[in-house]
């Protein structure tokens, strides 16, 4: 575990120690980030002391089609430690909401070989502990769980690895069925964006590599990469 008072992102630090030595289970934990970033190219407001701010690195050698995995079980992990305090939901692929309010989001970046297998992915991880931010920008408002840093810090590195195990174990069918358990809105009418495209249909959940199951007025579709919207006007 590295720790810092100040970074431009815990992402950036952990991509250059995973180009080192550095071993599968690193933790880059910063106080505050100069230059956070979320999903999408948005901002992460990171200010000092507030909110937890960190980034794992998980070496694997993983297939490509099977890298949405990763970030649905950083999802079902972040999900876990944010219901220490509250109900919560997650939004495909892996915001976790509060009553319609985002409480933690996760970016996730992975270094992938010339044969296409993912060598390393880095799943970095904002939770709105003490800090909501509100930017014109972004799609939910933001809500903090008021409790402690260290607190979250300890219960999201637990779940991280008991997921990470579990995920070895017993394969993606397992972390999927938390996932479901958790997810919101299932059966709900919403909208998806796929780059300028706007596709509206009922959630049916995510297969069994992850994919956003979409039952569409043409018909069911499956989506690898999107962002959802929520629920439909």
């Amino acid at each position: 575990m590295h720790c810092f008072a100040e970074l431009d992102s815990t992402n950036i630090t952990a991509r250059e120690l995973a180009a080192g030595a550095a071993a599968d289970g690193t933790v880059v934990i910063a106080d505050a980030q100069r230059a956070g970033r979320g999903r999408l190219g948005r901002t992460w407001v990171s200010p000092a002391g507030k909110n937890l701010y960190l980034s794992a690195l998980l070496r694997c050698d993983l297939p490509m089609d099977r890298l949405s995995q990763i970030s649905l079980l950083s999802g079902v992990a972040t999900c876990e430690t944010v219901r220490g305090w509250c109900t919560a939901e997650i939004k495909w692929p892996n915001d976790v909401l509060l009553d319609d309010r985002k409480v933690a989001g996760i970016l996730l970046e992975s270094a992938i070989a010339q044969t296409g297998v993912v060598q390393h992915v880095i799943a970095g991880i904002g939770i709105n502990v003490g800090f909501a931010p509100q930017l014109p920008e972004m799609r939910y408002p933001g809500a903090a769980l008021g409790g402690s840093v260290e607190t979250a810090l300890e219960m999201f590195t637990a779940a991280l690895a008991a997921r990470l195990a579990e995920w070895r174990r017993e394969g993606f069918e397992a972390v999927r069925v938390h996932w479901l358990a958790k997810a919101g809105p299932l059966g709900a009418e919403v909208d998806v964006k796929l780059g300028d495209e706007l596709v509206r249909g009922r959630f049916g959940g995510v297969d069994h590599e992850g994919a956003l199951l979409l039952e569409t007025a043409s018909g069911p579709r499956r989506i690898v990469s999107g962002e959802l919207l929520g629920r439909a006007a």
